[in-house]
């Protein structure tokens, strides 16, 4: 398993529910262990004993971050078929917030969703698994499982937070996405050949909304109005040399367009 990097917390729970995993408490105080039964043989009338699966070493080895023996004591209750529902979830959460720490993503989101399949009423597990998603750049299914967690509890504050800001980073990729591929000014009434040629290229006409961006951003920062007054006229040289010297042989437009942006974001250390 990888080396630890940075460590985080495991999901708590804030359902009605009992808590699922919670790292402050001894796991066998989360422990629901299977009741001791006893089966009758399928051949005579002698009683048989049958296996009892343990879940506390798993949830212990997990809570003191001990890979170790969380690797063999958590298979072997996740993979014995006679593992009850509540221990087999149990168990699963467990693992996945530790593969979880050590940046196990793809195997903690595996053991995550099979605990969910299993119970999906998991808030916690849900707003965990969205966190997941969201370090992998999934920004879609981290949205759709932070709002399954706050359908389940809508004062679900981890949720809900993890939700507000994941909904308006959607909202500025969506204003970017509105204005890619589109210049300064407007292309209606580009009359220029340069200015054609600019809202002819998607990737010319973001250069040119990245250097009107810029200058302002400078003209904003300038020290003085003597000093504004400056920036504006290198800015307005610029523009003008563009207008002239295109269509010229040698004169490319999108480096003098990435010199200038580099020029502006040069300024003041940026």
């Amino acid at each position: 398993m990888d080396k630890l990097f940075t460590k985080r917390a495991f999901p708590t729970t804030t359902t009605m529910r009992p808590p699922v995993l919670i790292p402050s408490l001894c796991a066998a105080m989360i422990l629901c262990a299977l009741s001791a039964h006893q089966g009758r043989a399928a051949t005579g009338g002698e009683p048989a004993a049958v296996g009892q699966v343990d879940v506390a070493p798993c949830l212990a080895a997990t809570s003191a971050d001990d890979v170790e023996k969380a690797t063999s004591a958590c298979a072997d209750v996740i993979d014995n078929e006679k593992t009850g529902k509540p221990d087999l979830v149990k168990a699963l959460v467990a693992r996945g917030a530790l593969l979880a720490l050590h940046d196990q993503i793809d195997r903690a989101i595996a053991d995550y969703s099979r605990a969910l399949l299993l119970d999906p009423s998991l808030a916690d597990v849900f707003n965990a698994r969205g966190e997941l998603w969201l370090k992998k750049g999934d920004r879609p299914k981290a949205v759709q499982d932070f709002g399954a967690a706050l359908r389940i509890n809508p004062n679900h504050g981890k949720a809900r937070a993890n939700h507000k800001a994941m909904a308006q980073e959607l909202e500025r990729l969506g204003a970017q996405m509105a204005i890619a591929g589109k210049p300064s000014f407007n292309c209606a009434r580009a009359r220029r050949a340069v200015e054609k040629a600019i809202c002819g290229s998607p990737e010319l006409a973001d250069l040119d909304r990245e250097i009107f961006a810029a200058n302002a951003r400078v003209l904003r920062e300038a020290r003085s109005p003597v000093e504004a007054k400056t920036l504006q006229r290198e800015q307005d040289d610029f523009i003008a040399r563009r207008n002239t010297e295109f269509g010229r042989a040698g004169y490319d437009l999108k480096k003098a367009m990435k010199d200038r942006l580099q020029r502006l974001n040069g300024v003041d250390g940026y």
